[in-house]
């Protein structure tokens, strides 16, 4: 499934949803607004939390943690202590193992994949002519909402750098 995704998630305050590949409106994006660091909450057409995303304070390296509705850190999306020039990210899951993220940042054409190397999620900008947006396209079977929100770490943990 594809879904289209605008940029700059984390404006202060915005709220915006992610449109299906038939222009659904899938999940909200819900900026919060005076936190001390960037935080959003990702939330499903039916108004329930998907994933919270926030921002680490005082990490050694950029870092962003995503939480489920409970309140349980799932993941952890970090810069690389080694990075080639183009693979910077990965993502530790709380349960065990990583996701790695490949492929160009900056022009939005990257893949989350798992540690095996099967492809999870590809994120492109090249699927659409809308400006500052770009597609995520996932994987049958994959976590769409952690998918969603490791993009969105990505696309902020990138813009912040550059």
């Amino acid at each position: 499934m594809r879904y289209l995704v605008r940029e700059k998630l984390f404006a202060v305050g915005d709220d915006y949803w992610i449109e299906d590949d038939r222009g659904h409106k899938a999940y909200l994006v819900d900026g919060k607004v005076l936190r001390l660091r960037h935080t959003f909450e990702l939330k499903d057409a039916h108004g329930r939390v998907v994933a919270v995303v926030k921002e680490k304070m005082l990490a050694v390296r950029d870092a962003m943690k995503i939480e489920d509705a409970d309140g349980e850190v799932v993941a952890t999306v970090r810069e690389k202590l080694f990075t080639p020039f183009r693979d910077k990210y990965l993502v530790e899951l709380a349960s065990g193992g990583e996701l790695r993220i490949h492929g160009d940042l900056i022009d939005k054409d990257y893949r989350i994949e798992n540690q095996h190397g099967d492809r999870l999620a590809r994120i492109s900008r090249k699927w659409f002519r809308v400006r500052d947006t770009y597609g995520v396209e996932i994987a049958d079977g994959a976590d769409t909402g952690l998918l969603l929100a490791v993009a969105a770490c990505v696309d902020h943990l990138a813009a912040e750098e550059h």
